[in-house]
């Protein structure tokens, strides 16, 4: 597995990221340690986790999946990044959620506890927070990797113009700049390209975009007449309504349909074809990738090696065009 600067920071994160939402509720910690030992022989060393994980849960199981994470990394924890993230409510406090100082506070104080460690690598605000003045955001950021508790910031699901004005204000001020990125993207969700990867692109952010195969669709095991398999993400209790809402529609589910073609022709399955895509594109570090079982993260450790032509690189970004144009994020 290679290994690839973060943005302009001199650190070095393997060309995948494991993403841990599933640990939990969609699957069981066995099974989440099964995972995690998969994609450590496969040589992944980066690791995505949220204070809120695992998705799809509530007040009693926010903190669950940084628990099962810090119980497996007792004892090789300078063998990973480790990355998590804070925004969503822990408790029905109203205080116990969004980016206020006293949040960010608490919030890394309880993701170093259940991850059982003195700092995490990257720590990351998880959404806006619309009332929270970003300079109170940014300077609780700041005193977080004063402190120790961080090596570096960054943050998920922000509109390019977020992202640049948290940029000035912390130039502004000397405060701890924001390094990275995490935005959902793949061949069916591209509006990031518009304007968040350009401006990545020119402040040398680094990019981790989680959902490359759009949740499972992409893998091509659905198929439109028979509905969304049972046991997948589709049809979960906690997570199926997201995924069907992100991606279960029509021209979602045509387009699959004409990427099966792409595929066997390149002689690659579905997923390598979608993750291949995602690495193809110079602004990415590291797609996120999630599983629900072990053998799950074999097809896409693969693409890590497979090269898109010129030729197949144009046809899916024509096949796909029509996805840089959307008006959410969702």
């Amino acid at each position: 597995m290679r290994h690839v600067p973060l943005g302009r920071t001199g650190l070095p994160v393997s060309r995948l990221c494991l993403g841990t939402m599933t640990f939990g509720l969609q699957c069981d910690e066995p099974t989440a340690g099964a995972i995690l030992e998969r994609a450590a022989a496969a040589g992944i060393t980066f690791l995505d986790t949220s204070d809120v994980y695992p998705q799809g849960g509530g007040d009693e199981t926010v903190g669950r999946t940084e628990e099962i994470l810090g119980r497996w990394l007792q004892g090789r924890r300078h063998d990973f990044i480790v990355a998590t993230k804070c925004f969503g409510a822990m408790s029905a406090r109203p205080w116990d959620r969004g980016l206020s100082r006293k949040h960010i506070l608490d919030a890394i104080d309880g993701s170093l506890r259940r991850l059982r460690t003195d700092y995490v690598d990257l720590y990351q605000l998880h959404h806006p927070d619309a009332t929270t003045p970003i300079d109170e955001s940014l300077r609780a950021l700041d005193d977080v990797v004063r402190a120790g508790k961080a090596r570096y910031v960054g943050c998920s699901n922000y509109f390019a113009y977020q992202v640049a004005r948290a940029l000035g204000r912390s130039e502004l001020r000397g405060l701890a700049p924001l390094v990275c990125v995490q935005p959902r993207y793949n061949l069916l969700f591209r509006q990031v390209e518009r304007e968040l990867f350009p401006l990545c692109a020119e402040e040398g952010l680094g990019v981790i975009p989680y959902n490359p195969i759009a949740g499972g669709l992409l893998s091509g095991k659905h198929r439109r007449e028979s509905g969304p398999l049972p046991g997948t993400r589709f049809t979960h209790p906690f997570a199926g309504p997201t995924y069907q809402e992100r991606y279960w529609h029509e021209r979602e589910l045509a387009t699959v349909d004409a990427l099966r073609g792409l595929a066997d022709e390149a002689g690659m399955s579905m997923v390598q074809l979608a993750v291949a895509w995602v690495l193809a594109n110079p602004v990415v570090t590291s797609p996120i990738v999630g599983a629900t079982r072990p053998e799950q993260l074999d097809e896409v450790v693969a693409a890590v090696d497979k090269t898109l032509d010129s030729g197949l690189k144009a046809r899916l970004d024509a096949l796909t065009h029509e996805y840089r144009w959307g008006d959410d994020i969702r």
